[in-house]
């Protein structure tokens, strides 16, 4: 299935000379949808996932039908304040500043096989800081997982280290 035909592309938005990609009209199309979950959860399978981890928001959107279909546990990662028990937190950079992402500090056991899956992969520093959160907690991260990766953000050398799978590039 040639999944980039139920992407929808949004000139100028959420800002001038930005071409955004919108997946919410691969979700609301149920074959497309369930084709693309499917591809992650045979990624999934072959990396040996045994938690999959999502960045909010669109990594819950992602992720969860991965874990649902795998019958294994998905733990979120969060902006500060999210979570409602204890966490341990992780900066990252962006273009102009820095940002914050938190997890519940027994979300990942030591030694745990740990999948991250989210919508997009641009710059990578969600990811960086994801993998951050997953290995100070002991978990091993197996694999990266996006529908949409943006090559000419260069992400993927940010993660260069990790098994990386994108099911469309742009």
């Amino acid at each position: 299935m040639d999944l980039k035909q139920y992407v929808t592309v949004v000139e100028n938005w959420p800002k001038e000379g930005i071409s955004f990609k919108d997946i919410t009209t691969i979700m609301d199309n149920g074959p497309a949808y369930k084709y693309a979950t499917d591809q992650i959860v045979e990624y999934a399978k072959k990396v040996g996932a045994e938690l999959i981890v999502g960045p909010e928001a669109r990594g819950f959107i992602t992720g969860c039908p991965v874990a649902y279909a795998l019958e294994i546990g998905f733990a979120p990662v969060r902006k500060p304040g999210k979570l409602p028990r204890e966490v341990i937190s992780q900066e990252y950079d962006l273009e102009y500043g820095t940002n914050t992402l938190t997890m519940h500090h027994d979300a990942v056991k030591p030694g745990q096989k740990v999948l991250i899956v989210d919508d997009l992969l641009a710059t990578g520093g969600t990811v960086e800081a994801s993998i951050k959160l997953i290995e100070q907690l002991g978990g091993e991260v197996v694999g990266c997982a996006f529908l949409i990766e943006l090559t000419e953000l260069k992400g993927r050398e940010k993660i260069a280290n990790y098994d990386i799978f994108s099911l469309m590039e742009y």
